[in-house]
């Protein structure tokens, strides 16, 4: 078993332990995220009847983002970007204020903007890549982080899948960007491989297989795999056919040291880990 039962996120004064498996709840407040049934209808209404029912099923982080990050997604604006989410993460802290709460950016300003109107974690699919600003503004404010693996940016990502030897470089990435967090005073950070974001269908594979490996970091793993093009196209359906391919993966994540899934399907993904309980409890 390659759970940890000693991994823990201090988030804003309270300590919480990490040990048993989260679900992340993805809520996309964008016209064009890949997959439709995960887009919000953005009302105040239809946003918290989503978070509900996420909530309601089980999540313990609902995270929220303004920014398509599929591949060839549409450039949008800081000001856009903020306009999408921080009034939705207002109404869902004051609805759920023990439910956490994570921004999914790779702009230090969005950050800063959610964080200060209720978001507890700030989730940037560059890792600080993308926004010189984005490890001293996380640093400032003190939240966790969630640093994802990707080359180049939504626009750019898919013609840089090249790599000698994907796992190993993914790993070296994360090595050399833990020293980057800790300098600037970043102490709880989350990693994550990146399905999909400059990776092959091979190579989300080989990552995969390989899960086990990310635990040598001693960090917290999160896995965002749910209803992807690893899933639907290897098995040449859509992403809207896509979750009893993404159950099993999740499976397969869980028996191999995922600590938190971003889904989109919350139900599917507790029903899922209570059944991995009954292999380790």
């Amino acid at each position: 078993m390659f759970f940890p039962t000693n991994i823990t996120l201090q988030i804003k004064g309270k300590l919480y332990l990490v040990d048993r498996p989260w679900v992340m709840g993805i809520m996309n407040m964008t016209p064009d995220s890949f997959f439709v049934d995960s887009r919000v209808e953005l009302t105040m209404d239809g946003v918290l009847r989503i978070a509900e029912r996420m909530v309601e099923e089980g999540a313990e982080i609902l995270d929220i983002g303004g920014y398509s990050s599929r591949p060839g997604a549409a450039e949008v604006s800081p000001e856009e970007e903020i306009s999408r989410t921080v009034p939705y993460i207002k109404a869902i802290k004051k609805r759920f204020p023990e439910t956490l709460i994570s921004i999914d950016t790779f702009r230090a300003s969005v950050a800063k903007a959610a964080v200060e109107a209720g978001a507890d974690i700030v989730n940037d699919i560059s890792a600080g890549d993308l926004d010189p600003n984005m490890l001293e503004t996380v640093g400032m404010l003190g939240t966790p982080y969630i640093a994802m693996h990707m080359k180049g940016s939504p626009q750019t990502m898919q013609a840089m899948a090249n790599y000698t030897e994907v796992t190993k470089e993914i790993c070296y990435f994360f090595s050399r960007k833990l020293e980057e967090c800790r300098k600037f005073g970043i102490k709880d950070v989350i990693i994550d491989p990146g399905f999909g974001f400059a990776k092959t269908l091979e190579q989300n594979y080989e990552i995969l297989r390989n899960l086990a490996y990310f635990k040598t970091i001693e960090c917290i793993l999160l896995v965002g795999l749910s209803r992807k093009s690893m899933i639907y196209k290897k098995l040449e359906i859509k992403p809207e056919e896509a979750l009893n391919g993404t159950t099993a993966l999740h499976m397969f994540s869980l028996l191999h040291g995922a600590n938190i899934l971003r889904v989109h399907d919350v139900k599917a993904a507790k029903e899922t880990i209570e059944l991995y309980k009954q292999l380790y409890p």
